[in-house]
């Protein structure tokens, strides 16, 4: 056993997440392994691949691959991205799954036929293009299996797991799709391990100085300030919007308890009917409508409104109809301003350009990164605020401290954002392991289909 060698393909490689779990996990078990095609096609992450592996066929763009230059192998590896299948799941094969990547995916193993594959994808992928709403997985998981089992004869076991439960403090859960030739892998059995986000934060690191950051330290203590999100959109206990910190000018308790309020009782359909207009999520109030919940008189109430206009938390509007037009696509629909309605006030709301959007709480875990917003995640660091480093969020996803993305932040973080959680790939591997570690030939049952394939 300690002689055999095991030789996988990576791809859609990333940072090479897989590979690096897949590796960890056959070579501390005594196997030999040897990556003998990596395929990727974002610069920034070749280069990254080449930084941290040894390469022997490092390919680009898996579609311009023909079958006879892909070396054998054992095992493929793949992330691959979640694509609706144009037939809907009807399970045709290569009818259905044409033009996706799942389809370059079927082609390899059909050509190949190695002993086994390990494929990753969103939780997303569980229910993507379901037929009736209460069924447990939808068209394209179905087909995907169906391929899988039935087209190219592989024993396959899938399951959804969250980073959280393998000793990382983020939640981040993902569908992993394994198969062989000889038996069913075991995915179940692991035991949850939960840690802080603390556990893997660096301290005394240079702290954000600005006037966003001062505006909200001098209106909240640090620890005020953990698990808060910064956004005028929504509310919700653990929302800060920008009147609480004053940003676009100083504010009265008065009026940030009419704001909050407003905020929520724009929301209500009541005022659609009254105003006559079809509702939509946050609507123009009048002067009048507002006086009904804000009990005060209605000149000091205009008074604190038009200040509110005048600082850019409110707009003076009309409220917006919905029109509906026939096109030859069929009927399109949006809004404008309904002129006929009297003017009323409403939140000024939208993604506002705030530097930060979440402040993460070191004593719980941190949310799934996704690549648009980990560039706006701050972390408390002392008596400030900083951003979330390079390191840290490797460590997020359990890569070694050696392990290094010699790219542009943004770059890094859009890696990071599309990887594995390197733990639950290694828990993955290892029921493989165990299973190959109870073949009674090895050798035999890793390359027989080579041969077959040969022949």
């Amino acid at each position: 056993m300690e002689n055999s060698k095991i030789k996988f393909i990576d791809l859609f490689a990333g940072l090479g997440g897989i590979r690096l779990g897949f590796e960890n996990i056959f070579n501390s078990n005594g196997f030999e392994t040897e990556c003998v095609m990596t395929s990727e096609i974002k610069p920034y992450a070749i280069k990254t691949l080449q930084h941290n592996f040894k390469h022997d066929f490092l390919a680009g763009d898996i579609f311009e691959i023909s079958n006879e230059f892909i070396p054998d192998f054992d095992f493929l590896l793949g992330g691959f991205p979640c694509q609706p299948f144009s037939a809907s799941g009807k399970r045709q094969g290569f009818l259905d799954t044409r033009g996706t990547l799942f389809f370059e995916i079927e082609r390899i193993l059909r050509a190949k036929k190695p002993y086994g594959f390990i494929l990753e994808n969103v939780e997303g992928l569980v229910k993507h293009d379901l037929a009736n709403k209460h069924d447990e997985i939808g068209r394209t998981l179905s087909t995907i299996l169906y391929t899988l089992e039935h087209d190219l004869g592989y024993k396959v076991s899938w399951k959804v797991f969250d980073s959280l439960e393998f000793g990382l403090p983020q939640s981040r859960k993902r569908i992993f799709i394994v198969g062989t030739l000889n038996d069913k892998i075991d995915l179940t059995g692991n035991t949850p391990v939960l840690k802080k986000l603390d556990s893997i934060l660096d301290k005394g690191l240079p702290t954000l100085e600005s006037k966003f950051v001062e505006k909200l330290l001098s209106h909240f203590e640090i620890s005020e300030l953990y698990g808060k999100s910064i956004k005028d959109k929504r509310g919700g206990d653990n929302n800060i919007h920008s009147w609480d910190i004053g940003l676009k000018g100083e504010v009265s308790k008065e009026q940030c308890v009419l704001l909050n309020k407003l905020f929520k009782e724009r929301r209500k359909k009541q005022w659609a009917l009254e105003i006559g207009i079809d509702w939509m999520d946050g609507m123009t109030l009048t002067l009048e409508q507002i006086n009904t919940f804000i009990n005060k008189p209605k000149e000091e109430l205009k008074v604190m409104l038009d200040d509110l206009v005048n600082k850019g938390y409110l707009k003076f509007e009309h409220p917006k109809k919905l029109v509906k037009e026939s096109t030859k696509d069929g009927i399109s629909s949006y809004r404008e301003y309904d002129e006929t309605k009297p003017k009323g006030y409403n939140i000024v709301t939208g993604k506002l350009s705030f530097e930060i959007n979440k402040i993460l709480d070191p004593d719980n875990i941190a949310p799934t990164l996704v690549a648009t917003d980990v560039s706006r995640l701050a972390v408390p660091d002392g008596n400030g605020l900083r951003r979330l480093t390079i390191r840290e969020g490797l460590r997020l996803f359990g890569y070694p401290e050696w392990y290094e993305i010699p790219t542009k932040e943004y770059d890094a973080f859009d890696l990071l954002g599309n990887t594995v959680a390197i733990p639950v790939v290694e828990y993955v591997v290892s029921r493989i392991v165990e299973r190959i570690k109870n073949l009674d030939n090895i050798d035999s049952a890793l390359h027989q289909e080579h041969a077959m394939c040969a022949d």
